[in-house]
């Protein structure tokens, strides 16, 4: 599966887990060139408090795109090293 937003491949991984209709990728397959800090945070009770980061391509920003759970819950050890894709970064197989 690949992470497409403006035009350039994010993320792209053959090794996905869903939760919650988000696909989740392996950290390590994020394309960190597209990636810039964020501070947002939000909370998730079954899940944890998630990190964000913002997506740079082709000279436009989406803020708090990428988030990941750097220390989720026991409940939601499976996407631990993973990162989901926030509305506008089209998942395709």
């Amino acid at each position: 599966m690949k992470a497409i937003w403006n035009g350039v491949t994010v993320a792209e991984s053959d090794d996905i887990v869903t939760v919650e209709g988000n696909h989740y990728f392996p950290e390590h397959s994020l394309n960190k060139v597209y990636t810039t800090f964020s501070n947002h945070r939000t909370s998730c009770i079954w899940k944890g408090q998630a990190h964000y980061m913002s997506l740079l391509a082709n000279g436009d920003m989406k803020p708090d795109a990428v988030w990941y759970y750097p220390e989720p819950t026991e409940a939601a050890q499976e996407i631990k090293g993973r990162v989901a894709f926030g509305q506008g970064v089209q998942i395709v197989e």
